[in-house]
């Protein structure tokens, strides 16, 4: 019976470990650098290198085979795919402005709240004026930069704001 005992609680240790491990990793995400507060200047960063006008230093905040995917789309793989990415929405928008809005943690999982704002005066632009909000989730590189992100907004808004323009609030 002694023997019996000491299996049950070995068995029970081993879940309990693997409870602690399942919940301690967050089920694979990232867990965000101890200093919140760099990690909070790195977000800021990326919303000022978007306002930038300079594809190069938004794909520089990417881990060399980093990720950004939008809305579920497929996603630009690599520093240069990510580059190319960023000067179509600069050249589109000319006068783009990313304001971060909010950086969440919760579990592992880090939320990079955005508002992006802008006229579509590009090369075939509507010259209306947007302003759309939306979030990132990040997942971090070792080297604490950008290893994917999955950038999510309201495309049907978006899509309206391009037609007619921001609704003017009363």
């Amino acid at each position: 019976m002694i023997g019996y005992r000491k299996v049950l609680i070995a068995r029970g240790a081993t879940l309990a470990m693997a409870v602690v491990l399942t919940l301690s990793t967050g089920c694979g995400k990232s867990t965000p650098p101890l200093d919140r507060e760099k990690l909070r200047e790195f977000a800021s960063d990326y919303a000022i290198a978007w306002s930038s006008q300079n594809p190069a230093r938004v794909a520089a905040c990417f881990a060399p085979s980093g990720s950004l995917s939008i809305n579920d789309a497929a996603p630009a793989v690599g520093r240069e795919a990510i580059a190319a990415m960023a000067k179509q929405l600069m050249t589109d928008f000319p006068d783009l402005g990313v304001k971060m809005e909010e950086l969440s943690f919760f579990e592992g999982d880090i939320d990079f709240h955005w508002t992006l704002t802008g006229h579509n005066a590009g090369p075939e632009g509507t010259g209306k004026a947007i302003k759309i909000s939306g979030y990132e989730e990040w997942t971090l590189a070792p080297d604490n930069l950008i290893a994917t992100a999955k950038r999510y907004y309201d495309e049907p808004e978006y899509q309206q704001q391009l037609a007619v323009g921001v609704a003017r609030s009363k």
